[in-house]
């Protein structure tokens, strides 16, 4: 048997904590947390806004996510670029997605925003009580949302069936030159065991300007994107996305999220920090973003069980959707 208890740890309907119309907004939070196995945590974001607030999907309100647990950073998202004017994939969407298919998902519409965020972590905190602390930064949304209609919860999702705990370390950024091939030192996050499940690219734009990238430890010759794109699964019409503007019944599927890219390292050691030699069109800032993913074992608690284990596994999800190209 496994336990399995899902808890809401904290929601806000303030209008000063939720995105707006008006600019960009950062906010700041700290919250208590019992004791037990975390799987992950569980973002929703539901709002009534005017038409047109945000074309593509809600995960684009997102410019900044960092998760800080009793005073370590497990989740440490920037984007490269944010715009609730785009209709592509979004980068926050794409990360979690190719982190586990399922980890963004929204029931697209136009005025009524319902989207969920599922945030791999993969902690056993002690029993007595923790604290989590994290900031997210907004982008600017197109049209003005309804005073008072706002919502965002974070649930604890607590797990003892867990299997692995994630790490999406600090990015590295490179100013790239145009034309030109650079060899590119992605620095890994000191005293975190485990191995490299990725490390996710960004680009400072909507469009890839890449060439191709050469994973020194793993590869003779570079890789060209779109082999990259087969590798990580989102060929396989893998990517799959939100457009608000666009369609109230589904999610959108593509190929791409143009500017973003996973490339799965698929348990590189880390021996060494990540070297890529990398091949771009354009004058650009690039960032790049290690996960890592270590073995755990969820530590049960007293409470009724559930008989079927739900076994999460983030190195393996990356693995899985890798495995539906490569066979």
């Amino acid at each position: 048997m496994s336990d399995l208890r899902y808890t809401l740890v904290y929601e806000t309907t303030t209008d000063a904590d939720l995105p707006t119309n008006t600019g960009t907004r950062t906010i700041n939070k700290g919250i208590n947390l019992a004791g037990g196995a975390i799987d992950e945590f569980i973002v929703r974001y539901t709002a009534t806004t005017a038409a047109n607030s945000i074309n593509n999907g809600a995960d684009s309100i997102f410019t900044a996510n960092r998760l800080i647990l009793n005073g370590s950073t497990f989740f440490d998202f920037r984007a490269g670029f944010a715009d609730t004017s785009d209709t592509g994939a979004g980068s926050f969407g794409y990360l979690l997605n190719s982190l586990g298919d399922g980890r963004y998902v929204e029931n697209p519409s136009d005025t009524s925003k319902d989207a969920t965020f599922r945030v791999p972590c993969g902690r056993n905190i002690p029993c007595g009580v923790s604290r989590l602390e994290f900031t997210w930064e907004y982008s600017q949304l197109n049209s003005a949302p309804t005073a008072g209609e706002g919502k965002i919860q974070v649930w604890a999702r607590y797990n003892s069936a867990m299997t692995d705990s994630t790490t999406v370390g600090a990015a590295t950024s490179y100013v790239h030159s145009a034309n030109s091939e650079e060899l590119v030192i992605v620095r890994i996050p000191q005293g975190v065991p485990g191995t490299l499940a990725g490390v996710y690219v960004q680009n400072d734009s909507g469009a890839d300007e890449l060439t191709s990238i050469r994973i020194v430890s793993q590869s003779d010759y570079s890789l060209p994107l779109s082999m990259i794109r087969a590798l990580n699964g989102d060929t396989y019409n893998g990517v799959i996305y939100a457009r608000d503007a666009s369609s109230t019944d589904q999610m959108f599927i593509a190929q791409t999220s143009p500017g973003n890219i996973f490339v799965p390292l698929l348990g590189l050691q880390l021996s060494d920090d990540i070297r890529l030699q990398v091949l771009g069109t354009a004058n650009t800032t690039r960032t790049y973003t290690p996960v890592i993913t270590s073995g755990v074992r969820g530590a049960s608690q007293p409470a009724a069980s559930q008989t079927q284990a739900v076994r999460s596994n983030v190195g393996a999800a990356v693995l899985e959707k890798s495995d539906i190209v490569t066979g």
